[in-house]
Order: C-alpha cells, then structure tokens, then sequence
C-alpha cells in the first residue's frame, strides 16, 4: 500500500471490520475452529452466518458460522470487555436460528434439529485481562437462582500478543490478526502518528510475509478500520479528559451545545464505518437509542454527510 492510499482512508466507507472480513473467509474460519474445538476442520465444513443491519454499513454482529451444520459459532472481537455480552449472544443467536429454520418449523410437532452454539468473545483492548473469562447471563439477572431456566456462557479469550495465549500457536490467522494490531500499537507507543502507525505496520506485514494475503486484498478497508477506531477513541479521551463523560452516564438525555452533536455524529460515524449496529452503538458509547437511531436514520438520507446530519437534527429541536 503506497502512502497516497493511506491518506484517502479517512474518505473511504468500510462495510465490514478488518476482523469480520478475515474471518469471513471459509479456509480462516475452519482454523480459528480446529484451534477452539480442537477437531479438524476444513473450509468446505464452513458456512457464513454472521447476522446483516437494515442500515447499508451495519451488521448486528460480528461473525457467526456453522460447521456441517452441527455447530454455530458465534463471536464479536473487543477491545473492551463488555459485561452484556452473554445478553446480545442469546439475541444474536435467536436471530441467526432464524434464518436457518424454514418459517414454519416451529410449528411442527416431530422436534427440529438445530446446531449447538458456541460463544465467543476475543479481546484485544489495552486494559489488563486474564487469558480467558467466562461471561455469564444469569450473572445480569435480578434475581439470582441456583438453577436459572435460561443460561448463556460466553468464553473470553484475550488474543493480544504479549498475553501468549495457545490458540495464537494454534490458530496461523489469528495469530497474525494479533500481530498487526500489535505493531500499530508499537508505533503509536514510539509517538508516531495513529496514520503514520497503521502505514508502517502495513509495510512490515507485507516485509514479513504476515497477514500478508488480506492486506493484498483488503489493505485500505483494514487501514480504514484502524482509523476509525483509533480516531473514536481519541475523541473520547478527549471527551473524558474535559469531564463531560458524565453526560454519557446518564443516557445523553439533555440538550447538546453545537460541538457536543457535532462530536456525538463523529463518533456515531466512526461506528457505523465499522459495522457496528445502532443499538450497540448505543451500548458502547452510553447513550439513548432513540437518539442513536435518529443520527443512523439521518445518515442514510443524507448520504453520510455530517454537515447535512448536523442541520437535519439541529434545526428542528435544538436537542436530540
């Protein structure tokens, strides 16, 4: 990738995560599950289910796949470790079911077959986390029972680099997803530029043969991925840092100043460029999802133009 490319990332729109689209491919999915279930796998065994948003740039998750329809995986990639995880895994799992099913399946009195789901999440955030967790949803219930009639079991596996976990020997692609992530993070940490950081890190994938493949087919949509992400990120340290969070907390309910709305559409933005789904963008950012949806909404008409969101929402109320 020539540096001229890296500077029109920031104008590209993505539809899917660096993370999604590699494992999207049949052959990276079929090892990232010989390493989890310790089975051989080939990529003919797998199938792509991972759920698709009404919006053009969402999805509802972030990757999901059967293997000979025995079994249904189902995963999302963090860089902070969400507690309501076990929550979205049973929606995402109803959903996905779903679509499997003829309509009228349910209504049938012989029992329907359906493949055993596995959940997963892997993190590769900044903040210190054990090598595995497990995520419980009875854990959310408000009334705890010793024998709750409805479990989820979400497994945590921390897949950054310096963690060691096994499956990064296990797993080739994985490994070298984690790779990538570590070297930008490197760069930054050597004070470079969040660009200058990606750039380079592309640079010595392409040296070192890692990663190498998808950066060949998918380079700037990786690039693009990292910049958005890093981009909502600063913004929200800086947010932090003028201690104004506490707007966040308590659900975004009161009327913003002009920047306020201008940041909240930036980093909705950068969401959405990632494909994430407006009510975990809600989630992630601590707001109210009717809100949220305004701006997805507002999006879409107006062609991802954050100047015609501004004066779409603005105007009318004063508020969002």
């Amino acid at each position: 990738m020539t540096q001229n490319e890296a500077r029109e990332v920031s104008n590209r729109e993505v539809k899917s995560s660096a993370f999604t689209a590699y494992f999207s491919e049949p052959k990276n999915a079929a090892q990232l599950y010989s390493a989890l279930a310790g089975v051989e796998t080939a990529p003919e065994d797998i199938v792509i289910r991972t759920l698709e948003g009404v919006l053009s740039l969402a999805r509802k998750n972030d990757l999901a796949f059967t293997v000979k329809n025995k079994a249904l995986v189902i995963a999302e990639h963090q860089s902070t470790v969400s507690e309501n995880m076990p929550l979205r895994s049973v929606i995402y799992y109803g959903r996905t079911v779903e679509k499997l099913l003829e309509p009228r399946a349910l209504y049938h009195q012989k029992r329907v077959p359906i493949p055993t789901p596995e959940f997963y999440m892997f993190y590769n955030g900044g903040t210190a986390q054990p090598l595995e967790r497990v995520l419980k949803l009875s854990e959310a219930y408000l009334e705890k029972t010793e024998h709750p009639m409805l479990e989820c079991v979400v497994k945590m596996i921390n897949i950054n680099l310096p963690a060691k976990h096994e499956i990064l020997e296990e797993c080739r692609p994985l490994y070298e997803y984690a790779w990538f992530i570590q070297r930008v993070r490197e760069y930054q940490e050597e004070e470079l530029g969040r660009d200058e950081s990606i750039r380079k890190a592309i640079l010595d994938c392409q040296r070192e043969g890692i990663f190498a493949e998808f950066v060949r087919e998918h380079g700037t949509e990786a690039v693009n991925m990292l910049y958005t992400q890093f981009n909502m990120d600063d913004a929200l340290d800086v947010r932090y840092e003028e201690g104004v969070e506490d707007g966040y907390e308590r659900g975004v309910t009161a009327g913003k100043t002009e920047g306020e709305l201008r940041l909240l559409i930036r980093l909705v933005y950068a969401k959405l460029r990632q494909g994430v789904a407006p009510d975990k963008i809600a989630e992630d950012l601590l707001a109210d999802p009717e809100q949220i949806n305004r701006i997805c909404s507002a999006a879409e008409t107006c062609g991802f133009d954050e100047q015609a969101v501004y004066e779409k929402i603005w105007p009318k109320e004063g508020k969002i």
